[in-house]
């Protein structure tokens, strides 16, 4: 009896810092997210993650369509950040304190993707639209995560998975693309900002862990 109670004990402590790893690997591509991408010695033309969905609408070539992608793509971390705090605040091995901890961060992760200034009206404009819907599905997602409680942990972590890679690769191919053309704005070299490495690695490691662990089983 004290044998299969302190196995069980093991199991939920093993299952509790693997779902903490995915965690911190999220947390790292946050952190990326938030830093520089656009560095540069004058703070004004620092630019971050975030801000490069309403940046690259300023580059000529991306303007005119020569550089042709959807700008939302920037938006993924931050979606797929919120999406992944609700999935992960499903999971009833975690404590439940932090259950809510995280589930109440993916709230503020989703708003991060509203524009500047914006209104009700702004947000119903074409190209906001898709914005918009992101965001709503984000919120929506936060409570409806209770519904998910009873869920097996496979699909989560693929599900997971594949929102951090998504989040890791697609920004970080349009970055790439503009990035010659934000040179030519600065007139001068512009490395890849620590930004870009930690934010496509901590997402990467997330995508990683999710998917050994689903194979797991």
């Amino acid at each position: 009896m004290a044998s299969r109670y302190l196995t069980t004990r093991r199991s939920v402590r093993t299952r509790r810092i693997r779902w903490l790893a995915i965690f911190l690997g999220g947390l790292i591509g946050l952190i990326g997210y938030y830093g520089p991408w656009v560095p540069h010695k004058a703070a004004g033309l620092v630019v971050i993650g975030l801000d490069l969905a309403e940046y690259v609408k300023f580059i000529p070539e991306f303007a005119s369509g020569k550089i042709a992608f959807r700008r939302e793509v920037f938006y993924l971390p931050s979606f797929a950040a919120s999406v992944g705090a609700s999935l992960l605040a499903s999971r009833r091995v975690l404590p439940t304190w932090s259950r809510w901890l995280i589930a109440f961060l993916a709230i503020p992760l989703a708003l991060a993707m509203l524009p500047p200034a914006w209104n009700p009206a702004i947000l119903l404009l074409p190209e906001f639209r898709l914005q918009t819907a992101a965001i709503a599905c984000c919120l929506m997602l936060v409570p409806g995560a209770m519904l998910l409680r009873g869920a097996p942990d496979r699909p989560v972590l693929i599900a997971i998975a594949m929102l951090s890679l998504a989040a890791a690769i697609a920004p970080a191919w349009g970055f790439v693309q503009v990035h010659t053309a934000i040179e030519a704005l600065y007139r001068q070299p512009l490395a890849l900002g620590w930004g870009f490495w930690v934010g496509t690695g901590g997402f990467l490691t997330t995508a990683f862990i999710s998917i050994a662990e689903a194979m797991r089983g």
